[in-house]
């Protein structure tokens, strides 16, 4: 057998091994700030040989990261926790559109992209986040508030606590309610929320909650993984909060209750979009949905999924009717939906 010289015989290893590395890692770019996913990562890894490397900031920064970077970036998988910022970096053409039973059987076709004239999927929902509303108990009922229209009744003038109308969770809110009523009603039901404000929008969700519990608002707005959060901590303080309060999954006789995603898309860049596609599957299989609900008390979205998440389970006794409007329209109605707030006054 004839032996190739040192000379060449070592670029080729260096090559082949280089390789090789490249087939055992996934890059990537993550605004899931979650302790929790770490397991999500290392059972990742331990079942499939692949490293991840990984970068976290909020979705802005990681779309703003991605423009600039252009063809040089090193990302291979983008996880954003909005239905309007998935929407957006598609838009921009920040995505490579995939194809992927795995996930276009797990995952509803309403909870995804739309899919492009060649057939692949921009990205891809993973789980939910219900938007919710609180009540304090000693002062209102629930049928006072069982829908997102009532939030606007004259009734419960300065009695409302919101957060800004310009953060991500409320813009998908609104656009959802865009598509439900149209812009002209839409706009009217934003006016009628600031008329009812019982302080100017501030603070995240979890201080509208405790504000409802305090006394200062009787009703408020919330993501339910804020308020499985308290409902499943040990401080005395929160138990007090989840205690004074009731909790209405909106809608529920009509179309729905609201719901917003965190998903995950191959980056357009990808240098492993092998890899990146085996995240994203590995992401919807039932042992990651499960964790998705137990680690960080958000919905799983693959069909037929089980969990035992007890804060869950004690809001709604176990499901709830989400509203069916594809995601992507909440996404497009961002602009619309800024311009009415900017014309209601709602900051």
């Amino acid at each position: 057998m004839r032996l190739l010289p040192a000379a060449i015989t070592l670029p080729l290893l260096i090559a082949s091994s280089m390789a090789f590395a490249q087939d055992k890692v996934v890059n990537i770019y993550s605004a899931r700030h979650y302790p929790t996913d770490e397991a999500l990562y290392s059972d990742f890894t331990k079942a499939t040989g692949i490293k991840i490397n990984r970068v976290d900031a909020d979705d802005a920064g990681i779309l703003a990261r991605l423009k600039a970077e252009g063809s040089a970036s090193p990302a291979d998988v983008i996880l954003l926790v909005d239905a309007a910022r998935l929407w957006r970096a598609e838009v921009d053409g920040l995505f490579l559109p995939v194809s992927s039973k795995v996930l276009e059987a797990a995952i509803p076709a309403n909870l995804h992209a739309k899919a492009t004239d060649n057939g692949g999927i921009a990205w891809f929902g993973l789980s939910t986040r219900a938007r919710v509303v609180v009540y304090d108990k000693l002062k209102l009922s629930k049928s006072d508030v069982d829908s997102y229209e009532k939030l606007a009744d004259p009734k419960l003038k300065g009695s409302l606590c919101i957060r800004s109308g310009s953060h991500p969770y409320n813009l998908s809110l609104f656009g959802a309610m865009t598509e439900h009523l149209g812009p002209q009603k839409t706009e009217a039901w934003l006016k009628g929320l600031v008329d009812n404000m019982a302080r100017s929008p501030k603070g995240g969700d979890t201080d509208q909650i405790k504000a409802v519990a305090a006394g200062e608002c009787s009703v408020a707005v919330t993501n339910t993984y804020y308020l499985a959060r308290m409902m499943r901590s040990t401080n005395p303080a929160d138990k007090a909060v989840t205690e004074r309060i009731g909790v209405v999954f909106p809608n529920q006789s009509s179309w729905g209750t609201h719901v917003n995603v965190a998903g995950g898309a191959v980056a357009r860049h990808a240098k492993n979009p092998d890899n990146a596609i085996k995240f994203l599957e590995y992401l919807a299989s039932p042992s990651a949905q499960n964790h998705f609900a137990n680690g960080n008390n958000e919905w799983p979205v693959a069909k037929g999924v089980s969990f035992d998440n007890p804060a869950l389970k004690a809001m709604t006794g176990g499901s709830f009717k989400s509203e069916l409007i594809p995601i992507s329209a909440v996404g497009m109605n961002q602009i619309k939906v800024q311009q009415m707030l900017d014309r209601v006054g709602f900051k």
